[in-house]
């Protein structure tokens, strides 16, 4: 499968969460050219302070040994924020696929610093789902990501 098909997993949750009435953010582990966690931001759903996608992703992706992790890619719809880039670092991650990073830039730069390979993809979808989100409920979007209310 290319990068655009297994980031159409990480979309699909992001839009599930969407249904749910959470934070349209998805995320897929692949590994080996299989989707072994796939998981959304389930901040609101769940009443949680870290899941967002990545980290969910992770989750759901279960116990693995560091050999798995390095021949991992995480593919996320939207660039990761610092605690998200810092689970990719802890994990030793290699690659990571964003959807989009127009809406908000994470800590992509972070990743490139330690030789985390990142590429953005600019999706369409991605992109206004999350620019439709962020106008629609911009005090829950400063929650997600650590901002006071402007």
């Amino acid at each position: 499968m290319t990068d655009a098909e297994f980031l159409g997993a990480a979309i699909e949750q992001a839009r599930m969460g969407l249904a749910e009435g959470g934070i349209p953010i998805g995320a897929a582990l692949v590994v080996d050219g299989q989707v072994i966690g796939a998981g959304r931001n389930r901040r609101v759903q769940d009443g949680s302070s870290i899941h967002h996608g990545e980290t969910n992703a992770l989750e759901l992706a279960g116990r693995q040994p560091a050999s798995v992790y390095a021949r991992a890619t995480m593919y996320t719809t939207l660039s990761p924020c610092h605690m998200c880039a810092g689970a990719v670092l802890l994990y030793g991650i290699p690659r990571v696929v964003v959807g989009e990073n127009r809406s908000f830039m994470g800590a992509e730069d972070l990743l490139r610093s330690h030789g985390v390979e990142v590429l953005v993809l600019d999706e369409p979808e991605c992109v206004q789902m999350m620019e439709d989100f962020m106008a629609a409920n911009p005090s829950l979007w400063n929650e997600d990501i650590g901002q006071p209310d402007a």
